[in-house]
């Protein structure tokens, strides 16, 4: 966040309940609530994840339905030549490291459960599903956070850069903080039920409006309470 100076962790107060409303209110009027019901495809969503680091939907997409016509099982694509895996998810981008990283993840759920079974993360804590998740190769809190929240609707929330940017920008969350940080506070700080919500509108909000280097702050329905604005 380049606009952004570090904020030691001393000198940050988290923001109180009653501003986290007002933004999650001001999203809603413009974005609306999103609605999306759990899928229970946890290995799915951890796959497409994967997929989608460094490349935009529309080739994580794309690269994700040419990995599913060409392997009839997610055991097949762990059992493959591993330059098989990389040519059909090659419009992915980076496609020799995720190839690389997708057999691994797949080897190591294997040695959990043979039949490649995530289905007892609906069950398990928060914190021993993200225990687990993160002990996968390559697997970070935001990506073990999309499968815990989209696959099973539990009381996870990604931050991926346009969360951690809109975020840091309203002191929702500690400018110049580490990941790991971010991760817990976002948790912390959004209600039971309103994850999928937050995720999405803040995510909308950095792709719509509250852009990297020009951010429309002219144009923003969140520029009063935001501290960050330019105008």
């Amino acid at each position: 966040m380049s606009d952004l100076a570090t904020i030691p962790r001393s000198d940050f107060r988290p923001p109180t309940g009653r501003r986290v409303r007002a933004i999650r209110d001001r999203l809603r009027d413009v974005y609306g609530i999103p609605r999306m019901a759990p899928h229970r495809q946890p290995l799915d969503e951890l796959v497409l994840t994967v997929l989608s680091q460094s490349t935009n939907d529309r080739n994580r997409d794309i690269a994700y339905e040419r990995l599913r016509e060409r392997f009839d099982s997610w055991a097949a694509v762990r059992d493959a030549p591993v330059e098989e895996v990389e040519e059909a998810i090659r419009p992915g981008g980076i496609s020799k490291v995720k190839s690389v990283r997708i057999q691994a993840i797949l080897e190591a759920i294997s040695e959990h459960d043979e039949g490649l079974d995530l289905g007892w993360l609906r069950d398990a804590s928060v914190a021993d599903g993200q225990a687990f998740l993160t002990a996968l190769p390559g697997v970070g809190r935001k990506t073990a956070a999309c499968v815990l929240l989209f696959a099973f609707g539990l009381h996870d929330v990604p931050v991926d850069t346009h969360v951690s940017r809109v975020g840091m920008r309203l002191r929702l969350l500690r400018p110049g903080a580490p990941f790991e940080e971010l991760h817990d506070a976002m948790l912390a700080l959004t209600p039971p039920g309103q994850e999928l919500e937050l995720h999405v509108n803040l995510l909308r909000h950095g792709r719509r409006t509250c852009h990297a280097r020009t951010p429309d702050c002219a144009g923003c329905a969140l520029r009063r309470m935001c501290p960050s604005r330019r105008v």
